[in-house]
Formats: structure tokens, C-alpha cells, sequence
């Protein structure tokens, strides 16, 4: 029998969890699924990134949880499955005020279906509307004039009741404040412009290489990196089995409450590259079936 719990991913720094291979003019890009080209961070960057926490705190069920190293790999499975973590809200930066947290139907139709299936209670997707036409976006708030400017982009507001999805989002987040500020700033758009939105309003940063002795840039050390912006909301599914390890017993109840009980003692998660400049850290929230 699985067990399993929902991790709430909010970034309070820039991630860059890299797909390993330059696309058009940006050198080192982020992760996206192949389908939606939605950015996400693959289950073995999650995984791996537990599996560092777990061994940094020395924990002695590390090889039962997480399997052996590498060498050993053929000896048994972890009893731990990490999915990727997926996109719930975006950050978007917005000439008409603060940024908005920008998400659309097929985002939280995913979520939804993800949520079900480890046993936990969401919302009515019949309570959210469809923005079906690209120059319309929904609110919970009326704004000044009706008009809003999601980078590039003018959208006719139109204020909706969703308010169904606040409080289940406001649980993934860890901030004491994230219902009145979803409130505020939660934004619906349709799926084809969130889509645009996701592929081009990431951040992209130049980086350069300074020759220490002449302290100026070395020749074609230029280039660019993209990241997730800090205010990201992601999740990730685990689903925990009984340990494999010869000689144990442990229960996929007791796997689970490993990770979920002792790994988090503080709920903060580096993921993805460039730890030593602060960046991928993460405010962790569980929610798990029962709560």
C-alpha cells in the first residue's frame, strides 16, 4: 500500500534548474515539458535535491528512502517516488501595479487531477471560468480602470468568483498572508496566452567572466541564463512504497514520515544550480490525505 503527500514549492529566490542544452539565443535554459513548454523541474533534480538534504542531516534510513549510490544501484530501489515539480502559479510583471500570480484553466485542471489521485480534496473546476478568448482576463478584484497589462500584453478584465481555489492554493504556499494576497493579485488568463506567457516573460540574465589579474571581462566569456523568478508556485506528488533493503521492514507509512516528519524540520528546499549565489531556495509546505 502507497502513502503519499503533496509538497507546496513557493521560490523566495531565482531557479535555474538547466536543460542542459542551448535553445535560440539563450545559453543555458530552464527545464519545460515537451508538450506545453510549460517550465517545470524534473522529478530527478527533486529527487536528488531531497536525497543532498537527507544526507547532509546524516539520516540513517537514507539508503531505505532514497536507494543506495550509484555503484551499488543494482542492489535494490528507493521506496520513494519524487514526480517532477509542476507549475501552479507564474509571477508576471504588470504595468497596470504589483505583479500578478498568473495561472489558466489547464493549469489547475492538472493540478486538480494530481491532487485527486494522492487522495486529497481541491476544488469544483466548475466554479472556474474559461477565459476562452486570449484579450480577456479574470479577476477576483475589480482594479482601477479595466484595463491590465501583463508584460507585452492589454487585457479586458472582468471580475469572477473563483474564490473556490484560494484557500487550497494559499495551503501550498507557507505564507501567513497568501489568501489576502492571492486575493489581490491572482490573475486568470486563457491557456494559449498563459502559454506565450510561460515561454517569454521568464527572466533572462547576462552573465560574464572578469579576468582577475586585468579585472576586466575575459574574451567571450559572455553569456545568458534563464530562471524561474522568485515568488514561483510549484508541486510535487510523492508517493512512498515499503522499503526494498534487505533486511527491513519499514512501512511506506514510516518512509513517508520520514521525509515529510524529519526531513523538513526547517521547510526550505534548494533546488537546481547556482547554490553558492543563493539561488533555488524554496519555502516547503506539506499537505498530506488526512490533513
Amino acid at each position: 500500500m502507497q502513502h503519499t503527500a503533496l509538497l507546496g514549492l513557493l521560490a523566495e529566490t531565482s531557479i535555474h534548474a538547466g536543460a542542459g542544452q542551448m535553445t535560440t539565443s539563450i545559453d543555458l535554459p530552464i527545464q519545460r515539458e515537451a508538450h506545453t513548454a510549460w517550465p517545470v523541474i524534473f522529478g530527478s533534480a527533486v529527487k536528488g535535491a531531497l536525497r543532498a538534504r537527507a544526507e547532509e542531516q546524516k539520516f540513517d534510513w537514507l539508503f531505505a528512502v532514497f536507494g543506495p549510490d550509484v555503484g551499488n544501484a543494482h542492489e535494490h530501489a528507493g521506496a520513494l517516488l519524487v514526480s517532477d515539480a509542476r507549475l501552479l502559479l507564474l509571477p508576471v510583471r504588470s504595468l497596470t501595479g504589483h505583479f500578478k500570480w498568473v495561472t489558466c484553466p489547464a493549469l489547475l485542471k492538472r493540478f486538480r487531477t494530481d491532487a485527486e489521485r494522492l487522495g486529497l480534496t481541491t476544488f469544483d473546476m466548475n466554479s472556474v471560468p474559461d477565459p476562452e478568448k486570449n484579450h480577456i482576463a479574470f479577476l477576483l478584484n475589480s482594479i482601477n480602470n479595466k484595463t491590465l497589462y501583463l508584460e507585452e500584453f492589454q487585457f479586458e478584465t472582468s471580475e469572477s468568483d473563483f474564490s473556490a481555489i484560494i484557500p487550497v492554493l494559499a495551503q501550498l504556499m507557507g505564507r501567513d498572508d497568501a489568501a489576502a494576497v492571492l486575493n489581490k493579485q491572482l490573475v486568470l488568463v486563457s491557456d494559449d496566452r498563459f502559454k506565450h506567457l510561460a515561454q517569454f516573460a521568464t527572466p533572462v540574465n547576462p552573465h560574464i567572466c572578469i579576468d582577475n589579474a586585468t579585472k576586466t571581462v575575459k574574451p567571450g566569456a559572455l553569456w545568458y541564463e534563464e530562471t524561474l523568478p522568485p515568488d514561483t508556485l510549484l508541486y510535487v506528488a510523492l508517493h512512498a512504497q515499503a522499503a526494498r533493503i534487505k533486511g527491513s521492514n519499514k512501512s511506506a507509512a514510516e518512509v513517508l514520515k520520514h521525509v515529510t516528519d524529519e526531513l523538513f524540520q526547517r521547510p526550505y528546499l534548494q533546488l537546481g544550480g547556482n547554490e553558492t549565489v543563493g539561488m533555488g531556495w524554496c519555502k516547503v509546505k506539506i499537505q498530506r490525505a488526512e490533513d
